[in-house]
């Protein structure tokens, strides 16, 4: 949802979230209620009280929202100043704090929303009515700590949606359902893929031998593909001193979400990102204009100190695998390196079957004077550039203001993942300001020194991220390139054990990814096995095979033919290049 029809549905589900707390206070007259916004999908609404929801008491909760709903309350604003409001609310010491820091904040009038008899503090916006809500469900309960902040008061959340209809409700149901069928934490497990460990810790995910070769496959091309469009590789440590990030900016910007080491020589940090480390290569000597654009790519363990209770799976995860690139160019180079950075992410997009995408421009906030860089020339003029390669590759794109990164705009390409959430899967990045922070210069037609420009980007993003999206879009039927066991020949019996291995020789030695079935179980039981593994073709070996060496072959879509070899392998090399 964009534009307007984002903006009626952030209103729907605020109002839906004023419901549902309203139902809270008339069946638990003592509960303290915090904070309720509207999220991309639903609401979430956080609350103290002196027992714990379980899926008993939500039922109870949805019953009363259903009944408050055949009220059909205005949703009336009104306002107090903020003596009067620490009056009204002085038995809830979430409002309280509240309060006081908008009063901190310069405010002297404090926004108040009632339905019928239910009054909250609140900005708004809101429905003119609950009567637009025909139809409620409370999701599931969680928890979450007071501001974000692990050290405050742990408190119950509850999560809920509302629809104008049933059929909406019943529409958005399914798709959950579905959503849950291919989780890829569910699907990781079944499939062999990678596995999670409380000895290990949180958001560090182990990957099992077939889940480490869909990370081999999908570095090996994206590596490829890098050099064939005039990349070099790089390697850098994942250990680095203070001091680089105080150059970049990220000490004092991205500090907190940094993993600190102390080191008895100092102060260090596992490195989130390899651009200064890269920029540290670059000045190693000095570059001429003729040498650029300087394409560095490098497939980096990066660490990021993501909140425990954001951790989920291969999406949010603490040690993580990016595909990071950073092309050092002339200003007047910058054009034409984004066309062909996007061209990349195009071609990648297409090779991993996402057709539904779009971009979101993300810029800088100019009122944000903590987050950015302080230069807004630089803004404005990066800005400007980015807009006209937007507006000429003509994909849709929306615009999206204070999501920049702190040292300049980007371009992420959106995506719309399995519960129907907007996601974003790689970015591309225009950076004036590190280059200055580093004294990057090359030497110009002139002879003169020049600062150059640098765009970060990420063809094929965090790889663990880009699994976890594929397993959960194809349900685990992935593509045939990107299988970890792309063939299983199946034995018919024993005494084909030794033939079968030698045509695994063959189809290995032309690159496939192919194994044989050992087990002595029928054969329907291997086939079933197969096919709950997903292998995308499965090779039937028996007498007639070995006689007239060809092979019955099944598609996990359950499609049956016979092919000679180098009809077999003629078929397989093409699926392995779509």
């Amino acid at each position: 949802m964009v534009g307007e029809e984002k903006e009626y549905y952030e209103k729907f589900w605020h109002t839906t979230a004023h419901v549902f707390a309203n139902a809270l206070v008339e069946l638990y007259p003592n509960v303290k209620i915090a904070i309720g916004p509207p999220i991309e999908q639903g609401f979430h609404y956080d609350f103290e009280l002196d027992k714990n929801i379980d899926s008993k008491d939500l039922e109870k909760i949805e019953a009363k929202m259903n009944e408050i709903l055949k009220r059909k309350d205005k949703m009336i604003k009104t306002e107090m100043p903020v003596a009067e409001a620490l009056k009204f609310f002085k038995d809830n010491p979430y409002k309280v704090e509240m309060i006081n820091d908008l009063a901190k904040e310069g405010e002297t009038i404090i926004s108040i929303y009632t339905n019928g008899k239910f009054v909250d503090m609140c900005r708004g916006p809101h429905l003119e009515s609950t009567a637009e809500i025909g139809a409620v469900k409370l999701l599931k309960n969680s928890v979450a700590y007071w501001k974000g902040n692990e050290k405050n008061k742990q408190l119950q959340r509850i999560y809920g949606i509302g629809f104008k209809t049933q059929k909406e409700m019943d529409e958005f149901l399914a798709m959950k359902k579905k959503a849950e069928e291919n989780s890829h934490i569910k699907l990781g497990k079944e499939l062999e893929l990678f596995v999670q460990s409380d000895v290990v810790g949180k958001g560090l995910p182990l990957f099992a031998p077939r889940g480490a070769m869909m990370m081999q496959v999908l570095q090996r091309f994206i590596e490829d593909e890098e050099t064939r469009r005039g990349y070099v590789r790089t390697r850098t440590p994942v250990i680095t001193k203070a001091e680089l990030y105080k150059i970049s900016g990220h000490y004092s910007h991205y500090k907190d979400g940094m993993f600190h080491v102390e080191i008895e020589d100092g102060e260090y940090f596992l490195r989130p990102m390899t651009c200064p480390h890269q920029f540290m290569i670059y000045k190693s000597k000095q570059y001429s204009y003729r040498e650029l654009p300087l394409r560095l790519g490098e497939v980096a363990s990066l660490f990021r100190k993501e909140q425990s209770g954001e951790l989920h799976g291969l999406i949010r995860i603490w040690q993580f695998t990016l595909n990071d690139a950073h092309i050092i160019c002339t200003p007047e180079q910058l054009r034409p390196e984004l066309y062909s950075t996007l061209d990349l992410v195009q071609f990648c997009l297409k090779k991993l079957g996402i057709k539904e995408y779009w971009y979101r421009f993300s810029k800088w906030d100019p009122n944000n004077k903590t987050k950015y860089v302080d230069n807004p020339k630089m803004w404005e003029e990066s800005q400007a550039i980015l807009k006209e390669v937007l507006d000429t590759v003509k994909t849709p794109y929306t615009e999206a203001d204070d999501e920049a990164a702190f040292y300049g705009p980007k371009i992420d390409i959106q995506v719309r993942n399995v519960h129907g959430k907007e996601d974003t899967l790689f970015t591309v990045q225009v950076d004036f300001a590190m280059p200055a922070s580093f004294d990057m210069t090359y030497i110009s037609k002139d002879g003169s020194k020049q600062r150059p420009v640098v765009i970060h980007r990420a063809a094929v993003g965090c790889l663990e991220r880009t699994i976890a999206f594929m397993l959960e879009q194809t349900g685990g039927n992935l593509p045939f390139w990107l299988a970890p066991e792309q063939v299983r020949i199946i034995p018919v019996s024993e005494k084909f054990l030794d033939d079968a291995h030698e045509l695994k020789k063959q189809l290995f030695a032309s690159g496939i990814r192919v194994e044989v079935d050992e087990k002595d179980q029928t054969l329907g039981n291997k086939i079933r096995n197969a096919q709950v593994m997903k292998i995308p073709i499965m090779l039937v070996f028996g007498e007639k095979e070995k006689t007239t060496k060809e092979y019955q072959i099944r598609e996990r879509s359950g499609k049956q033919y016979k092919l000679k070899y180098d009809e077999l392998l003629s078929m397989l090399k093409k699926m392995d290049a779509e």
